[in-house]
């Protein structure tokens, strides 16, 4: 069978279900689980808020809400349609780091409703996954409910990109023998993974960072950028104006969260000696691997399967939400974000460094135990753990 065929077939009946924690076999087990015994637990939260994550499954939960606006690909194709996409979210918080989650693909695209969605179901969950949805409605989304909740707040299309794309980049730049406050740096793409990327980065030491959208370089000198990049603009440490055949001159670095095709290879040709190029467009890249190499680079990471260095949120999320709920985080922070980055970029040892190899395996089971633990410890250091 073909893709279509397959994946249709892999999807009957959907990806994930419930699971019993506790036995429900006699009389007494029903006493326990339902009234009238149920009763004395929620007359304990009642008394002490913070019991509920001892009683209830609040402790390992995260909701993954989504309004369908801007799913792989495709483009705003609807909760129904999105659905799908966030129970392989929920299986791969299952999987790799132990965490139950439940997909919330809401019907409103509206950005104050999905606050108020995501505010209201806050109390069962122990953290919001964000997926999914448009910019720059996504940044508003987040921010917002960052201040209103005590619980994490996380949109993995900007942060489980950048904390990846920053992990690779750590390894990569011992390949090219390169400082990370001496490079130039050039991110193509100014939307939610672009921008995210780029502000990790910063946060890491990056000194001369550029970020484009399809007019150009984000710079004062234009006068149409929206509200977003606007803001964007004044954490930018070194800015220049220009389209990207020419920002690109003496670049160290590329990484592009665009579309496909959209670095050349002539134009990698005017990249510094030992180039990094992250291609992460997908499924099609802004550069395939065979033309960045013809181009000089040394370092090649895309966002594909089949490519080597695939730059793979799932190196992320599960690890990142491990760590936050074991401490029962308030929130998820920057040093959070490099300690997990830190961590990923650690599974790959010297040798493989050496051959080329700049992330580990999406597969790896270490990853997300040691991005647990890393994000554990940094929430203790920064004073955002309850426990």
């Amino acid at each position: 069978m073909g893709l279509r065929e397959d994946a249709l077939s892999y999807h009957r009946k959907g990806k994930i279900g419930l699971e019993i924690r506790t036995k429900l076999e006699s009389r007494a087990d029903l006493t326990l689980a339902y009234t009238p015994g149920v009763a004395e637990v929620s007359r304990e939260i009642a008394r002490n808020k913070e019991a509920v994550y001892d009683y209830t499954w609040k402790w390992n939960s995260v909701a993954i809400i989504s309004d369908g606006t801007r799913v792989l690909g495709l483009g705003d194709v609807g909760p129904e349609a999105a659905l799908p996409v966030m129970e392989g979210k929920a299986m791969l918080l299952k999987r790799f780091g132990g965490v139950d989650a439940i997909p919330l693909c809401i019907g409103t695209k509206n950005e104050e409703e999905i606050i108020a969605f995501a505010k209201a179901v806050s109390p069962t969950f122990g953290g919001i996954l964000l997926e999914d949805i448009e910019s720059p409605k996504c940044f508003d989304v987040e921010t917002k409910l960052k201040r209103m909740l005590d619980i994490p707040v996380f949109h993995d299309d900007q942060h489980g990109t950048a904390i990846v794309a920053l992990a690779g980049l750590i390894n990569a730049l011992k390949i090219a023998e390169k400082k990370k406050n001496h490079v130039k740096v050039v991110v193509n793409g100014a939307g939610a993974a672009g921008i995210a990327i780029a502000k990790l980065l910063i946060e890491y030491g990056v000194k001369d960072i550029t970020v484009l959208d399809s007019k150009g370089a984000i710079c004062n000198a234009r006068d149409d950028l929206e509200q977003y990049k606007r803001e964007f603009s004044l954490v930018l440490p070194h800015m220049v104006c220009g389209r990207l055949e020419n920002v690109i001159n003496g670049a160290d670095v590329f990484i592009g969260a665009s579309a496909a095709g959209a670095l050349r290879r002539d134009w990698t040709l005017n990249m510094a000696e030992g180039a990094i190029v992250f291609a992460l467009s997908n499924p099609v890249p802004e550069i395939t691997l065979e033309q960045a190499r013809a181009g000089g680079a040394a370092v090649y990471g895309s966002g594909r399967s089949d490519a080597p260095n695939q730059i793979n949120n799932v190196l992320a999320f599960p690890g990142v939400f491990r760590g936050a709920l074991d401490v029962r985080a308030r929130a998820i922070d920057e040093g959070m974000k490099l300690a997990a980055a830190g961590a990923i970029a650690g599974c790959v040892g010297e040798k493989e460094i050496a051959g080329g190899k700049i992330v580990p395996d999406p597969l790896d089971p270490l990853v997300a135990k040691r991005v647990a633990e890393a994000v554990s410890k940094k929430a203790r250091e920064n004073g955002l753990a309850r426990i």
